[in-house]
């Protein structure tokens, strides 16, 4: 015998955090705490998001609700990430990633959300697709007549040693 559903109400956590896309359209929550959060430095994620890389909170899909926007959203099949990415189809603001390897689990960007999701993002995945030009934590110092603009500062150059097959250095 199996056991009746449970009432929507009784399913559902304590906590729930809400996201939304920029332009207010799609709107959705999760209940917290999110299973899991990291940075995704992929080449996939790059170009579809265009920026450095993606945090991301993953959720059982049985943890996630949509709101509101379901006509809204665009769906892009990525065959490089073998997954799914939804955007909004009103102002474009990534929304979700479906996993093709993982078809339960729903990944959302985590600056969608405004309140914490439960889980800070503690993992780098793809490092070794990192774009080269990512800021990774050096010192920064204020620019000169811009306020609140941060730079950083320039990489010191190895000095090299001159070869000793060099065309421009004297014979012996």
């Amino acid at each position: 015998m199996t056991k009746p559903a449970k009432p929507e109400s009784e399913k559902r956590s304590a906590v729930q955090s809400e996201g939304r896309c920029a332009c207010g359209v799609v709107r959705f929550e999760i209940d917290v705490p999110a299973t899991w959060a990291w940075h995704d430095h992929s080449s996939a994620t790059r170009r579809a998001n265009t920026a450095a890389y993606m945090t991301w909170v993953g959720t059982w899909k049985r943890r996630f609700r949509l709101l509101d926007g379901e006509a809204a959203i665009v769906r892009w099949e990525d065959p490089e990430a073998k997954a799914t990415r939804s955007f909004c189809g009103r102002c474009g603001t990534p929304l979700f990633l479906e996993r093709h390897r993982s078809p339960k689990f729903i990944n959302l960007p985590r600056a969608l959300f405004a309140t914490r999701t439960g889980r800070e993002p503690r993992y780098h995945m793809y490092l070794d697709q990192q774009a080269d030009w990512t800021w990774t934590g050096g010192p920064l110092s204020p620019l000169k007549g811009y306020p609140g603009v941060m730079q950083e500062r320039p990489r010191k150059k190895r000095a090299t040693p001159p070869s000793k097959d060099s065309l421009f250095e004297p014979e012996d």
